[in-house]
């Protein structure tokens, strides 16, 4: 695909997030495992039927759309970092699934009107800098009638102090931030926003990600999480070193008799379009 494709189907402001995205490459697989609970959990409720058309937004490796696909359903996965699309594409080969990944915004999603029966997000629309448009967009592709379930930390997530580690060792945000992703995992503003379109239920949950030590969360994080990444390679060595430690200790109050359980809640969002 050639720059100038690519740069018309991600929007321009978009595009310094899809390469840092991208940078995770198949790794980030990984890191998607670590909280298929909340992954399986969506699409449960979901529930995708044989034959179906299905969109997976932001879909990253994949992992979302694979399980999708196993119902039967025909799937199409898109997402803005064309690293982690072709990460997707070789492991659903692997696996001997069929399904059509494409590159494309969130915010400017490139099927026709009524184009699904349903779709999924897992912790993936919520980065979306321009959450109404986001939205608007998946108003725009699912058929009334159709189905949604999108998968969102929840404000008093893990999540949050995970950020207050990471903090020191970033950027400092831009003047005008963008909206919170956190707002996703909120069922007033989602009543307010996502259910001018949908009929909305939700439910909370907690997944773990379990693993045999907190040096193995770290390599997971640095090496397929794509802010962690970019922030970790961002640092001179001793930086790098003082972000390692912080993150391996903040985990100290996951660890168990077999090793780390580090638990996160989050938020699923069901909702039928009108």
């Amino acid at each position: 695909m050639t720059i100038s494709a690519v740069s018309s189907l991600v929007l321009d402001k978009n595009t310094k997030a899809a390469g840092m995205w991208s940078s995770g490459g198949r790794a980030y697989d990984e890191v998607s495992r670590g909280v298929s609970e909340g992954i399986r959990h969506c699409v449960m409720r979901l529930d995708p039927k044989e034959g179906e058309r299905i969109l997976d937004i932001a879909t990253g490796t994949g992992l979302t759309a694979r399980y999708i696909s196993r119902s039967g359903a025909k799937v199409t996965g898109v997402d803005i970092a064309d690293g982690l699309l072709e990460a997707a594409r070789q492991l659903a080969e692997e696996e001997g699934l069929s399904i059509d990944w494409q590159l494309g915004d969130a915010e400017k999603l490139p099927f026709d009107e009524a184009s699904f029966d349903g779709a999924a997000s897992t912790f993936g629309i919520m980065y979306a800098t321009n959450q109404d448009a986001a939205i608007s967009e998946l108003a725009r592709v699912v058929r009334p009638g159709g189905r949604i379930a999108v998968a969102a930390w929840l404000p008093d997530s893990t999540v949050v102090a995970l950020r207050k580690v990471l903090a020191p060792f970033m950027p400092p945000p831009p003047p005008s931030p963008p909206p919170s992703f956190f707002n996703w995992g909120e069922t007033e503003w989602l009543k307010g926003t996502l259910g001018a379109h949908f009929e909305l239920g939700h439910e909370r949950g907690e997944l773990t990600h379990r693993a045999a030590d907190a040096e193995e969360v770290w390599r997971v994080y640095e090496d397929g999480f794509g802010p962690v990444r970019a922030t970790s390679q961002a640092l001179d060595a001793d930086k790098r070193a003082e972000l390692k430690a912080a993150f391996i200790d903040w985990l100290r109050q996951f660890s168990t008799d077999l090793g780390i359980a580090l638990t996160y809640q989050y938020l699923v969002t069901v909702g039928i379009r009108r």
